[in-house]
């Protein structure tokens, strides 16, 4: 870790932040119900990939895998499935838990730089990692959530018509 923030860092939390940003904005205004209805046949909704963003992506990879830390990896089975949101949770604690965990991601890699290696991989659940430093997470958490961004476009089309950005 360096004293002061790595450019290369700097770049990549900004493009991830665009991308936390539209996964945010594409459910502006959806209504509580809406968040929750199942939007595809295997179950989904809204707010349910919002909490997989929030635990099984933020929380995962920058709080357990690049920070290592013991509370954080000690939870992860506290969770069996992220992707369903149980009945008492508002869906303004999922938005917020979401919201928290990028600000503790943004907090934990202020300091970091890119060719940080992982402090810390469940190789009893996943083998070895096949990704090493702070620059291939963020790599991939950012490919991971433009892609759950884009599943969020489309529920939303699905859901009541409205498009994030349309190109003309």
């Amino acid at each position: 870790m360096t004293a002061t923030a790595d450019a290369e860092i700097q770049v990549l939390l900004s493009v991830l932040d665009a991308q936390r940003r539209h996964v945010l904005g594409i459910l502006d205004g959806l209504a509580p119900e809406a968040l929750r209805r199942p939007v595809l046949p295997s179950g989904w909704s809204c707010l349910g990939l919002v909490q997989h963003l929030a635990l099984d992506v933020e929380r995962f990879w920058f709080r357990a895998v690049i920070t290592g830390d013991p509370a954080v990896i000690e939870a992860l089975d506290d969770i069996d499935e992220a992707w369903q949101v149980a009945p008492g949770v508002s869906h303004t604690e999922v938005l917020d838990r979401y919201r928290a965990e990028a600000d503790l991601t943004n907090a934990a890699l202020a300091t970091a730089d890119a060719d940080t290696p992982l402090a810390w991989w469940p190789l009893h659940l996943f083998g070895e990692p096949h990704l090493h430093t702070v620059r291939d997470v963020l790599l991939h958490v950012i490919a991971e959530t433009a892609c759950h961004a884009g599943h969020l476009d489309a529920a939303r089309e699905l859901i009541d018509g409205r498009q994030w950005m349309v190109l003309t």
